[in-house]
């Protein structure tokens, strides 16, 4: 979605002009437009100051399915923050299958506040997001805590990094919007899934179906930590062998003509670097996707 700039310099004049709910309901609508098509310009900027994100602003974004309805699922939550102290604006938005972009369309094409289809409502995929801005001691964690109730409990809920200004609040939501279309293969792979679900704990399932950000943590700094002295770097050998040949210490070492101990130092160091730890399952399948991404990069 191109929005051009004298519309948005005609919204910006006409919230600047009117102090009724009506106007800020257009600024807020617009600009969950423009972090949903990933825009995040000088003048995106302009319409977070309207809305309270005003200065050099920190802020993170919540997802989830509603318990009840997206009207006043959202009332709830903007109450919620603001009795923290913090200030919250947010939007419906249609959560397609990642399958959509393939098949033409976008993942991410958005309805804010929109009636939308009769299919995605059918199938559930309406979302409520939150973009917040915190203020005083409370943490991402805390009120996400205090609004997942709001959120229905048998689905995924989500919590996107802190970033900083207009483009970290545009990729905090793209994050936090991954996170839920990653869910179901998540659910799939471990014994629970946690909720809420961060970043990092579907990183390889994120960078599967086409986030730039996810993809960008497993090359640069997983596999670039594995590869820190170039791709015979002994520390990238010995987690590929090892993971190779499904864990197998000795047949590491074997292959490798190493004891079986430097086998588990070099791991060791490995998860010490990259936070990974080769050992265990789930940890095992980030970094083979790592390595698979860093050598495709290669």
């Amino acid at each position: 979605m191109v929005m051009p700039s004298d519309f948005l310099d005609l919204l910006a004049a006409d919230a600047a002009d009117a102090n009724d709910v009506s106007a800020a309901d257009r600024i807020r609508k617009v600009l969950f437009e423009c972090l949903f098509h990933q825009l995040s310009d000088q003048r995106v900027t302009s319409l977070f100051t309207l809305l309270g994100f005003t200065g050099e602003f920190d802020c993170y974004a919540i997802a989830g399915y509603p318990a009840r309805s997206s009207v006043r699922t959202r009332k709830t939550i903007e109450k919620i923050v603001s009795d923290f102290g913090g200030v919250c604006i947010t939007a419906e938005h249609t959560l397609h299958s990642p399958l959509a972009a393939e098949q033409g369309g976008s993942s991410f094409d958005s309805t804010v506040d929109k009636s939308v289809d009769k299919s995605a409502k059918q199938s559930g995929n309406t979302v409520v997001v939150a973009l917040i801005r915190p203020v005083g001691a409370a943490t991402p964690e805390v009120i996400c805590n205090t609004i997942a109730s709001e959120f229905d409990d048998a689905r995924a809920l989500t919590l996107g990094p802190q970033l900083h200004g207009a483009n970290g609040a545009m990729r905090s939501i793209r994050t936090a919007l991954y996170c839920l279309q990653a869910a179901p293969a998540l659910a799939a792979a471990v014994p629970q899934l946690p909720r809420p679900l961060r970043n990092d704990d579907a990183l390889p399932e994120r960078a599967m179906i086409g986030d730039p950000d996810a993809r960008k943590e497993l090359v640069d700094v997983v596999y670039g930590s594995l590869a820190a002295a170039g791709p015979d770097d002994p520390t990238l050998v010995t987690v590929s062998t090892f993971l190779k040949y499904g864990g197998s210490l000795e047949t590491a070492a074997k292959e490798l003509n190493v004891h079986p101990n430097t086998i588990r130092y070099r791991l060791k160091r490995a998860a010490e670097s990259t936070g990974w730890d080769a050992s265990d399952p789930r940890e095992a399948f980030v970094l083979s996707c790592a390595i698979a991404l860093g050598h495709m990069a290669a």
